[in-house]
């Protein structure tokens, strides 16, 4: 199975389309603008000293390598010279700061010289890897391979360093980064010693005693082929795992397949949001145990949901199943989504999914923010989100000898090789897709997905397939409709309650909409929905009847002790809270 890039896809209209037009016109500005004031640009000179104002962090490379990347996604569909020039100018100061054997990180040039390569938590390689993946992109949208030479110098002498002679403090990344880095330093060079790299670093993790402090947050608690679940660090166990699907789909390494696809399995059985979201605790970013999914103080950092969905890309060319295109949905419509602001200018960490705001006054328990910021201390996620949505036509299609295979609905254009193919539709606000195909004859395999219930067709691993003769055309229709969702017996959490999901959407209840104490609220059994379309969610706003109770004053009652008084209920997508006002907001709600 192959991968088709964004480069061969062209968004044309629709929801993504304008989330793209949004990330290019306001988010890139507006992240870069922060980056400035913050002093991230402007560290790049490499000319701090002690005593002065912004003083350089270790992770700083990498929140800005991530903007650079966009920017490279960026121009090339829509050439924008301020940005292209911004680049050029990093990419010469980096040029001038690289150091003669190839090494460049900000922090250890001008703060701690002395310490490069001695922490393996002090993100250096995750840094190189941010800067390599920006240059790689760089090479491939612009032709121009400056960047790239002196990322593969960079990587030249990390082997040296970690493998060759081994003088490095650590042997394995404290947070992996760069082992996805040098895949795709692999894949554009064709140099064996980048994936061999790649190699060494997972089989030298989890057992090795140069490495002190390993432990489960860094998964370094057992060697990767036995790591069946997703524990620790989110975000972190995400890249190992792309890492992981990464080597197995290139070299054929079965063992790591197979604990791919356990981790896989656990994450969506017993361990990921509704929204997508995973990663439940603070203490860490990280996953916990089975079923241990809180809704208040739910981390699932936006990074982590990205991750998700690039472990799932990777396993979609491992084995073709529409399970791995539902997750993906999963997590473009809600729990990556809500990261940004509808205005492109603010950010989310964190994606809980209630928000009580007066219990957040409580001592000793940690509550995420209820306002997107513009910028954070660290602030991985904001250029994250624009380098994700910029490259998104990376999740529409993959190829193989048996034909075409669709697994995202976005309205766009796909130039192959020698054929064209056109997507229409206005997904998902509704389920209707149609295909228009020029080319010569071959099959086209649509995903059919997993919320849907009617689909008229025979589907096979998730997928309906069509032929196409030549010039052609196949349309599609999911039916979407508002349904209630209740959880698994072992979410005590969300027992006795509903979430509602129109199509791959999540809802949500806000205060602003339907007052104070939404917890008191109920859906009735037999809930049914009124659709209004709301221009600035794109997916229509849900209406229907419910109940609340007419008295909450004693803390415990026999039941049916208050009356409930019939109220209108509004619902929003779960994406869109908190871009009002803040207040309470909540998705699993009573059942009445």
């Amino acid at each position: 199975m192959k991968k088709v890039t964004y480069a061969s896809c062209h968004i044309t209209g629709g929801f993504w389309a304008n989330m793209q037009k949004l990330i290019r016109e306001t988010s890139m500005h507006a992240v870069y603008n922060r980056f400035d004031e913050t002093g991230r640009i402007g560290a790049f000179r490499c000319d701090w000293k002690e005593g002065m104002d912004n003083k350089p962090h270790y992770y700083w490379d990498s929140d800005v390598a991530k903007w650079m990347e966009s920017v490279a996604y960026i121009i090339r569909k829509y050439p924008n010279q301020e940005l292209e020039e911004a680049v050029e100018t990093l990419i010469d100061q980096i040029e001038k700061n690289q150091g003669a054997d190839g090494y460049f990180n900000i922090y250890f040039t001008v703060v701690m010289p002395e310490k490069r390569f001695s922490n393996r938590d002090w993100h250096e390689l995750y840094c190189a890897g941010h800067l390599i993946e920006a240059a790689v992109a760089w090479y491939e949208t612009t032709g121009r391979d400056r960047f790239l030479h002196m990322m593969c110098r960079y990587a030249d002498y990390i082997e040296k360093v970690f493998i060759i002679d081994g003088s490095a403090g650590y042997v394995t990344p404290g947070h992996e980064e760069i082992e996805l880095a040098l895949v795709k330093l692999y894949d554009v060079t064709g140099e064996k010693r980048y994936i061999k790299m790649v190699q060494f670093f997972l089989d030298h993790r989890g057992y090795n005693e140069k490495n002190e402090g390993d432990s489960i947050n860094i998964q370094a608690h057992k060697p990767v082929r036995e790591q069946y679940t997703a524990e620790g660090h989110a975000v972190r166990a995400m890249y190992l795992a792309c890492a992981m699907a990464d080597v197995a789909l290139r070299m054929g390494d079965k063992n790591l397949k197979f604990a791919c696809e356990k981790m896989f399995e656990n994450i969506i059985n017993q361990r990921m949001y509704i929204t997508g979201g995973i990663g439940s605790s603070a203490v860490g970013e990280a996953f916990t145990v089975d079923y241990d999914l809180p809704n208040i103080t739910a981390y699932t950092e936006t990074c982590a949901a990205i991750g998700l969905a690039l472990f799932a890309q990777r396993m979609m060319l491992l084995d073709m199943n529409g399970v791995y295109g539902d997750v993906i949905e999963k997590v473009l419509y809600n729990g990556f989504l809500s990261g940004i602001s509808l205005d492109g200018k603010a950010f989310f960490y964190e994606n809980p999914l209630e928000i009580p705001p007066a219990e957040q006054k409580a001592p000793g328990v940690r509550y995420p923010i209820t306002k997107r910021l513009e910028v954070f201390r660290c602030s991985s996620c904001p250029p994250n989100i624009t380098r994700f949505v910029s490259s998104v036509g990376d999740f529409l299609y993959t190829v193989d000898e048996k034909g075409i295979y669709c697994h995202q609905f976005m309205e766009s254009v796909y130039e192959g090789e020698d054929f064209t193919l056109m997507m229409k539709t206005d997904y998902p606000h509704s389920g209707k897709v149609r295909f228009d195909y020029r080319g010569q004859p071959t099959t086209l395999f649509v995903r059919v997905p997993g919320w849907c219930d009617g689909f008229q067709g025979e589907i096979k691993n998730g997928y309906a397939s069509f032929a196409l003769q030549g010039d052609d055309r196949v349309d599609v229709e999911f039916p979407i409709k508002p349904v209630c969702m209740e959880a698994s017996p072992a979410l005590g959490v969300d027992c006795g309650r509903y979430a509602v999901m129109r199509g791959p959407v999540v809802y949500c209840l806000e205060e602003c909409d339907n007052g104070k104490y939404v917890r008191d609220i109920a859906l009735y059994e037999s809930a049914g929905f009124t659709e209004i379309d709301e221009k600035d969610f794109y997916v229509p706003v849900l209406k229907t009847k419910g109940c609340r109770r007419a008295n909450r004053a004693a803390l415990y009652v026999p039941k049916d002790h208050y009356p409930y008084e019939e109220v209108d209920i509004t619902l929003i997508p779960y994406h869109a809270f908190a871009n009002r006002t803040e207040g309470e907001m909540l998705v699993w709600v009573q059942v009445k």
